[in-house]
C-alpha cells in the first residue's frame, strides 16, 4: 500500500511540475503564435467574417426608422452630423446636447431616440446576438462606425471636466473589489505574465502597448462565438465572470471603464474588426 501511495504521490508531483509556469510557458507561447497565424490568415476584408457585420451596420445606418422616419445619417458622433471618419477614435467623449460623457453605443441610443423617435427597448433587449437570437443592431452599427476609424490612433478625450471625472470614475472601478470572489479588473489585468486558459491577460492598468493593442482591437470578431463583440459586451462578460451583478446595457459605469482604458490606450492604432479567440 505504501508503495502504491508513493507512486501516486510521485505522479502528482510530476503533474504539478508539468503545469508550473516555467514548463507551461513554452506551450502557451506556441499556442499564441498559432493563434496569431490564424488571425493573420483571415484578417483580410474578403475573408474576415467581421465585415459581414460591418455591411449590416452600414445598411442600418442608412435605414429610415422610428416615428420620424429618418435614418441615423445625421447623428453627430462628435465630429459633426453624419461624419464617421475618426469619430470612434475620440470616444467616449462629452456631448453638450446630452450634457454627459457617452461611449459609441450610448450615443447611438441617444440618436435613435432623439433623431429617429425610435423605441430602443427592443434594441436594448437584443443588445448581444447569439445562438437562436436575431442579429444585434448595436453590434452591427458599432462594427460599421468603428471600422471608419480603422488605421487611425486613439485620441483620448480628457479636456472637459466631465471627461476627467469619467476617467477618474473608471480608474476607481478598475480597482474596485467585489463579488463572491472579491475580484476587481486589476486582479486579472494589473500584473505581468498572467494567463487564463492559455490566453495571455494584458496589463491594462497603465498606459502602454498592452492597453493600446487590446483597446485597438475592439470591436472584434470572436471566432469561438461566431459574433462581433463590442467593448460593452467585453466588460459585461468580465463582470459576469467575476460574479459581479449584471451590468445594465449603456450604464455609465461601463462608459467610465471604457474612458479609463482608452486613456491608457491613447495613441494606439485602431484595427477593427479584429479577430480574437
Amino acid at each position: 500500500m505504501r508503495g502504491g501511495r508513493a507512486a501516486v504521490f510521485g505522479l502528482a508531483i510530476l503533474a504539478v511540475a508539468a503545469t508550473s509556469p516555467a514548463s507551461a510557458q513554452a506551450p502557451a507561447d506556441a499556442s499564441e503564435k498559432e493563434i496569431e497565424r490564424y488571425r493573420a490568415m483571415i484578417s483580410d476584408p474578403m475573408s474576415n467574417p467581421g465585415f459581414l457585420f460591418v455591411d449590416r451596420g452600414e445598411a442600418l445606418w442608412k435605414t429610415k426608422r422610428g416615428t420620424k422616419n429618418v435614418s441615423l445619417e445625421q447623428c453627430n458622433l462628435g465630429e459633426g452630423p453624419g461624419k464617421l471618419e475618426g469619430a470612434f477614435a475620440k470616444l467616449p467623449r462629452y456631448f453638450k446636447d446630452a450634457d454627459k460623457v457617452l461611449d459609441l453605443e450610448q450615443r447611438l441610443l441617444w440618436c435613435m431616440e432623439k433623431l429617429q423617435g425610435f423605441d430602443t427597448a427592443g434594441v436594448i433587449k437584443n443588445k448581444f446576438s447569439g445562438a437562436g437570437r436575431s442579429p444585434s443592431d448595436m453590434q452591427d452599427l458599432t462594427a460599421f462606425i468603428a471600422n471608419k476609424s480603422s488605421g487611425m490612433k486613439y485620441q483620448a478625450q480628457v479636456s472637459h471636466p466631465k471627461e476627467k471625472e469619467m476617467v477618474a470614475m473608471g480608474e476607481a472601478l478598475f480597482y474596485f473589489r467585489a463579488g463572491q470572489w472579491d475580484f476587481s479588473c486589476a486582479t486579472c489585468h494589473e500584473a505581468e505574465g498572467q494567463r487564463i486558459r492559455l490566453q495571455g491577460l494584458p496589463v491594462l492598468g497603465k498606459p502602454g502597448k498592452p492597453a493600446q493593442a487590446t483597446m485597438g482591437g475592439w470591436p472584434t470578431y470572436r471566432v469561438s462565438q461566431s459574433q462581433v463583440r463590442t467593448m460593452q459586451h467585453r466588460i459585461w462578460d468580465c463582470f459576469w465572470q467575476m460574479r459581479f451583478p449584471a451590468a445594465d446595457y449603456g450604464a455609465d459605469g461601463i462608459t467610465a471603464l471604457s474612458a479609463y482604458l482608452v486613456k491608457n490606450a491613447d495613441g494606439g492604432e485602431i484595427q477593427v474588426p479584429s479577430i480574437k479567440r
